[in-house]
């Protein structure tokens, strides 16, 4: 393994922090429809300056795995995007940073439901964690705050959109597409730029085109967080393995909160600190502590009977 393998998930991070800020920009300055639309549009005119002769080339298998390919594309490109933008309206880059980091997380819990694998006992203990985390997190340290209604409604949005992104992960590992990878990502990417084509033609006119405060947001989300960032992720999952490289949405809070405060003035409260560590914690005793929730012996049993 290179020295230098570990820089390509921190910039595949430090870009995905940037990602971030830019959605609260945006929060304000464009619809999320829009947004989501024209960073697609762009990220598939840089793709396509590469991408088009290999998929070409291996066109037969790409149609024999479109209806995939294009529900996958709905997930992570589209659906998770909008949600992170209308969510960037009511919340803290914070807290959408905490709420993303949960992906590994939600996608190990998908993963016993829908591939069928053992549950272990850091699952069980992480989530757990996790989730009296979040709580603390989102109700500002007062858990009461539940039972009157006092949850921002971004952060329900954001943990909807890390929901997305992990059932994406897991249906890309059952499906198991086999393409190379940016001819995946490409071929996806213009699935989701169809799927986003009908929200954004019903948009009125001024809502629907970039203005000159989003031009910046949508160049940086369409060309960095969208072509760069996946290219360093993908170097990074080569090199490290995935198991390995997702340990590192563990620091996506820490640069994002780091950026929020410079940025925006966002200002660290206790709750933000001991309920983020929380939450974290748990994704990270689910991705180490590896013991099966169910003894072998019982499950020598189960399969007996």
């Amino acid at each position: 393994m290179p020295p230098f393998s570990a820089l390509f998930p921190l910039v595949a991070i430090l870009l995905w922090s940037g990602n971030v800020m830019v959605s609260r920009l945006s929060a304000h300055t464009i619809d999320p429809y829009a947004i989501t639309f024209w960073r697609l549009a762009l990220a598939v005119a840089l793709m396509s300056l590469f991408v088009p002769a290999a998929a070409w080339r291996n066109r037969a298998a790409i149609v024999a795995q479109l209806p995939r390919l294009a529900f996958l594309g709905f997930l992570a490109m589209a659906l998770f995007q909008c949600l992170s933008y209308e969510a960037a309206k009511t919340t803290t880059a914070t807290n959408m940073a905490i709420m993303t980091a949960l992906v590994p997380l939600l996608t190990m819990l998908l993963s016993v439901a829908l591939l069928g694998e053992t549950p272990t006992a850091g699952m069980a203990c992480g989530a757990v964690l996790s989730f009296a985390g979040l709580v603390w997190l989102i109700t500002a340290g007062n858990p009461a705050a539940l039972l009157a209604g006092g949850v921002h409604a971004g952060d329900l949005l954001m943990l909807a959109a890390g929901g997305a992104y992990a059932l994406y992960g897991v249906l890309l590992r059952r499906w198991h597409v086999g393409l190379p990878s940016w001819q995946s990502t490409y071929v996806q990417a213009i699935a989701a730029l169809l799927f986003m084509l009908v929200p954004l033609l019903r948009l009125p006119l001024v809502d629907a085109l970039p203005n000159r405060a989003s031009l910046p947001l949508i160049a940086y989300a369409g060309s960095l967080a969208s072509v760069v960032l996946p290219f360093f992720w993908m170097q990074g999952v080569k090199h490290l393995g995935p198991n390995r490289c997702s340990m590192y949405m563990n620091l996506l809070p820490v640069f994002t909160a780091a950026l929020a405060v410079g940025a925006f003035g966002e200002q660290l409260h206790a709750y933000h600190l001991f309920g983020g560590a929380v939450a974290l914690a748990g994704v990270l005793l689910a991705q180490t502590w590896r013991a099966p929730l169910v003894g072998r012996r019982e499950q020598t049993g189960a399969a007996a009977e």
